[in-house]
C-alpha cells in the first residue's frame, strides 16, 4: 500500500482512545502513523492515566453499541477523567464522530447531538468550511478551506439552546460547517440538520475539538480523497 508520508517540524505522541465498540481507532491509529516522526498507541477504556501522550483522540465507532444515548455510557469509562484533567491542562483532545458524542455527553464540549431529521442513518461523502483555521486541528489550513469529507451516522445533529449558540459564534468556536462545493452555507448541504450547518466545534480554549466527519477515511491516495489528511498535519505546527 502507498503511504502518503509529511516530513513534521516536531514529533508528537498520540493516543488512540478504545471504548468496546471503537470500529474506527485502529483507521486512527493507522493515519496518524503516516506523520513521520509520530508515535502512536492504543489507550484501553479501563486505563486511568493517558502517559505521556501529547494529543488524544477519540475514535469514531458504536461505544458500548450506543445503548441508552450516543456516548452516554462511554463518559463513564475511568480513561475519561484522564482526557479531562489532560484537557484542562491545556492538552489536545479531539472527538471523531462517536468520539464528537463522547465529549458533549462528557461535557467537554457544549451542546447535544441528536437524531437526524431523517431519523435515517446517512453514510455519504459531504463537505464542510472550515471557518476557524487558528486551532491545532486545523493549522495547515486557511479560513474559507472546503474539505470533502466522509459521514457515517444516525446522531449527528448538533442542538444547542440559543444562549449556547450565540456564545459558540460569538467566541468562534464553531470550526467547521457544512457547506457545498463552492463554500457555500445552505440548506441542501447540511445532512442531518444541525443548526448553523455546524459540523465540528471546539471549547473556549480551542485545545478540545469535536467533529462528526471522519478525516480517517480520507486521508491516502489510494482511497483517491487526502482531505482529511489535513487535520493530521495540523497538529504537527
Amino acid at each position: 500500500m502507498n503511504r502518503q508520508m509529511i516530513t513534521p517540524p516536531k514529533k508528537l505522541k498520540f493516543g488512540v482512545v478504545v471504548f468496546p465498540g471503537s470500529n474506527c481507532d485502529r483507521d486512527t491509529m493507522h493515519v496518524a502513523s503516516l506523520l513521520t516522526g509520530a508515535s502512536v498507541r492504543s489507550v484501553w477504556h479501563k486505563e486511568t492515566s493517558l502517559g505521556d501522550v501529547e494529543a488524544v483522540i477519540l475514535p469514531g465507532g458504536f461505544s458500548y453499541g450506543d445503548y441508552l444515548r450516543c456516548g452516554a455510557i462511554a463518559r463513564f469509562s475511568p480513561v475519561m477523567k484522564a482526557v479531562a484533567e489532560f484537557a484542562s491542562k491545556g492538552g489536545t483532545v479531539i472527538g471523531i464522530c462517536n468520539g464528537f458524542q463522547i465529549l458533549v455527553e462528557s461535557h467537554l464540549l457544549p451542546g447535544a447531538l441528536l437524531p437526524n431529521v431523517s431519523r435515517k442513518f446517512i453514510c455519504k461523502n459531504i463537505r464542510v468550511r472550515v471557518d476557524r483555521a487558528d486551532i491545532r486541528p486545523t493549522k495547515a489550513m486557511a479560513p474559507g478551506t472546503v474539505l470533502k469529507l466522509p459521514i457515517a451516522h444516525h446522531d449527528g445533529n448538533y442542538f444547542a439552546d440559543e444562549v449556547t449558540i450565540k456564545r459558540l459564534e460569538k467566541n468562534r468556536q464553531v470550526v467547521m460547517r457544512y457547506c457545498d462545493e463552492n463554500g457555500k452555507v445552505t440548506p441542501e448541504a447540511n445532512p442531518n440538520g444541525s443548526l448553523g450547518n455546524i459540523a465540528g466545534i471546539c471549547n473556549e480554549h480551542g485545545n478540545v475539538f469535536g467533529l462528526m466527519p471522519h478525516p480517517e477515511r480520507c486521508a491516502e491516495p489510494i482511497l483517491g480523497n487526502t482531505d482529511g489528511l489535513k487535520i493530521f498535519e495540523s497538529l504537527l505546527i
